[in-house]
């Protein structure tokens, strides 16, 4: 079966957000990606487009997976995908049933995102997460969204292991009183001087105006990764001071 002009369609189509809502369906590429995809069992590939290399490196994962591919060419591969350099295969996936409110966990750290726009941004936090064993990031009104490509991208396959919720931090305020919710502001304690509870929410404001009003009156901490003496920065990308906060918080609650 090859591919035709209405599949080039409407798998281009899923780069635009009105179409993956429509069809609860976004694009997963790349080598490796498209491999860790295959070995979990949370997001559910509908088609798969590979070139010949990638199929015949990758054999005995298919037939372990159960899924039959479609093999394209290169040209075909560029009709199709959403990236500069497209690389070897492409996945259309089904969206997963969104997690539901009483099932977060109050108990571990977690994340707030209070209206980050850049996708990069968006992946880039998803992986440092990720990385630190952080499991649950809270998207607020505002934020971008997750199934965006260039956030599928960055996130390194990150997606595949971090849940999320859509959810204002009111609302989460409400279902938790006790949590602790604490902001990354420029203005905040030290984190490497602050006392830094064993569970909470870091709230992450968005790229320029910072968090929101709304979600600076609920914070109970502010900290801050201090610049050193004879810095020239104005700030830190919000991913990087993500990474910074994340990795002094889990040193300071890890036993």
């Amino acid at each position: 079966m090859g591919l035709s002009s209405n599949d080039i369609k409407f798998i281009k189509s899923l780069g635009v957000k009105k179409y993956r809502q429509n069809y609860n369906k976004f694009t997963v590429e790349g080598e490796k990606m498209v491999k860790e995809l295959l070995t979990q069992s949370r997001f559910r590939v509908i088609s798969l487009y590979v070139l010949a290399p990638w199929y015949a490196g990758n054999e005995l994962l298919l037939r372990q997976s159960g899924l039959s591919c479609t093999l394209i060419t290169e040209k075909q591969l560029g009709q199709i995908s959403q990236l500069t350099t497209p690389n070897q295969a492409l996945a259309v996936v089904e969206m997963p049933v969104a997690a539901e409110a009483h099932s977060f966990r109050a108990d571990s750290w977690s994340l707030y995102l209070d209206g980050v726009q850049d996708p990069a941004n968006l992946g880039a936090i998803f992986r440092v997460a990720d990385w630190f064993g952080i499991g649950q990031v809270i998207l607020g009104p505002g934020t971008v969204d997750p199934y965006n490509t260039k956030a599928i991208q960055a996130s390194m396959g990150a997606f595949l292991r971090v849940r999320w919720w859509d959810m204002a931090l009111h609302e989460l305020a409400e279902l938790h009183p006790q949590l602790h919710i604490v902001g990354a502001t420029m203005e905040g304690e030290n984190v490497f001087l602050a006392e830094i509870p064993a569970a909470g929410v870091l709230v992450i404001g968005r790229e320029g105006p910072g968090i929101s009003e709304a979600a600076q009156v609920l914070l109970k901490q502010t900290i801050a990764v201090p610049a050193p003496r004879g810095s020239g920065a104005e700030s830190l990308n919000a991913a990087v001071a993500t990474g910074i906060l994340c990795a002094a918080i889990v040193h300071k609650t890890t036993p």
